[in-house]
Formats: structure tokens, C-alpha cells, sequence
């Protein structure tokens, strides 16, 4: 398999001081799913952040597909590392959904029916091409969330890097979105709270506390272990079980 993220040693800190990663490494290959799990604070944000260069390293190193994270690529490593933000509206400013998802690919330079078709592509990939036309303050928050997710897909990344993407969402929205998300042919990075959705979506996961990796392995025996669990301040809704879970 090939590595799509390699991240070796890194250690990050802010400039007030707060030291918010201790040499995190690493390896995400082609076409996994895998979930980012952890506290409020541990450094999930902070290594994300890191993906595609609007943080730097401090100490040690980042690469997507084989390209270093630095001022020479960055350019390009934006292309590759696509983030849909927890919050829709932090992405989509445009009149109309169509201006949306055809901004990134027409700062690429792509125009006319190149660009028309990468637009209608990803919004058929969310399920949102009838509402090409539609203001997106006009959709549901759910909605709204998908063409974030089209927005990036219009990139065509290496890698889709999800910040919380269950968030907020009703029940329908909720299972909407897990069926698209296992529909896409791209590796993902999710990073959420919601336990259930890591397991019904990611068959491995990486959980950091304190700035450092603290486990990596499979989802359901991660969530199996009680102990680690605790530790971390992770907690299963009431009633569910890894074991009893039907994916």
C-alpha cells in the first residue's frame, strides 16, 4: 500500500507557549478510513491544521503523497489535503451553490466545460445537483454540510479531512451523510466525538490525548477497551455496545 499522510516527530507550539503536540507520528495509507478520536484539547485540531500547512511544523515533518508540507508545495498540498470544517458556513460564501464548488477548481485555472463537469460531478457525489442553482443560506444545515463536502471533492484530494462531520445533524442528515461518505474512492481523515459514526465509518482509529498518540488500531477494539477508554475521557452513548453494533 502507499502512504498518502506521513507525519514523523511532529512537535508544535503555540507562541503564548501551550505546548500542543509532543512527536506525533503517523502513516495513513491509500484508501483507508480512519478516525481522529480524542478529547476537547488533546491536539486534534492542532495536527489537522498541520495537514495541509496552515500551521508549520515546529519540530519534525509532514508529507502528502511524497510532497513535504512547506512553502515550496503548498500550493499543491492544498489541492491534495481537502478540509470540510464543522461549520458549513465557514466554506460556502458564493450566491449560489454551483459558485461555491466551482471556486476552488477555477482559482486551478480550470474553465468553460472542464470546470462545468468537475462541478457536476462533485455535486452528484453528495447527492446536491438539483440544487446547483440555489442559494446555499437557502439549504438545510445538512444540505449545507454536503456542498461542503462538494467543495472539496471539486479539488479531487488525495485526502478528505472531516471535522466533526455528524455534528448537528438530525437522524436522516446523520445516515444521509454516512452512505455518501462511504460511497467516495478517497482516504479519509474524520475527526469527531461521535463514536458510533467512527465505527460505522472508519475500521481504524487514532486516538491522541495531551498532544501525543496514545493509541492506534482498530475502531471496534479500541472501543472495546474500557480501560482506554476512560483514561482518555472517552465515552459510548448509553446502551451501545462495539459488539451489539450493526453496521
Amino acid at each position: 500500500m502507499t502512504a498518502i499522510l506521513e507525519v514523523d516527530g511532529l512537535a508544535f507550539a503555540y507562541p503564548d507557549g501551550h505546548q500542543a503536540l509532543y512527536g506525533v507520528s503517523l502513516s495513513i495509507q491509500r484508501g483507508e478510513r480512519v478516525a481522529l478520536l480524542g478529547p476537547n484539547g488533546a491536539g486534534k485540531t492542532t495536527l489537522v491544521l498541520h495537514l495541509n500547512g496552515i500551521h508549520t511544523a515546529g519540530v519534525g515533518s509532514v508529507r502528502v503523497d511524497g510532497l513535504d508540507v512547506d512553502k515550496e508545495h503548498m500550493r499543491e498540498i492544498r489541492r491534495r489535503v481537502g478540509i470540510v470544517f464543522q461549520d458549513p458556513d465557514d466554506q460556502l460564501f458564493m450566491p449560489t451553490v454551483r459558485d461555491d464548488v466551482a471556486f476552488g477548481p477555477a482559482n486551478l485555472g480550470l474553465t468553460g466545460p472542464e470546470l462545468d463537469a468537475r462541478v457536476e460531478q462533485a455535486l452528484a457525489m453528495v447527492g446536491m445537483g438539483e440544487y446547483a442553482s440555489r442559494p446555499p443560506h437557502h439549504l438545510s444545515f445538512g444540505q449545507r454540510r454536503r456542498v461542503a463536502v462538494a467543495t472539496v471533492l471539486a479539488m479531487e484530494p488525495s485526502l478528505l479531512v472531516l471535522d466533526e462531520p455528524s455534528s448537528n445533524l438530525d437522524p436522516a442528515s446523520r445516515r444521509e451523510l454516512a452512505r455518501i461518505l462511504q460511497s467516495l474512492d478517497v482516504t479519509v481523515l474524520m475527526v469527531t466525538h461521535d463514536l458510533p459514526y467512527a465505527l460505522e465509518l472508519c475500521e481504524r482509529s487514532i486516538v491522541i490525548d495531551d498532544g501525543s498518540i496514545v493509541a492506534d488500531g482498530p475502531t471496534r477494539d479500541i472501543l472495546r477497551n474500557e480501560e482506554l477508554m476512560r483514561a482518555h475521557r472517552l465515552e459510548l452513548p448509553f446502551g451501545f455496545h462495539p459488539d451489539r453494533a450493526t453496521l
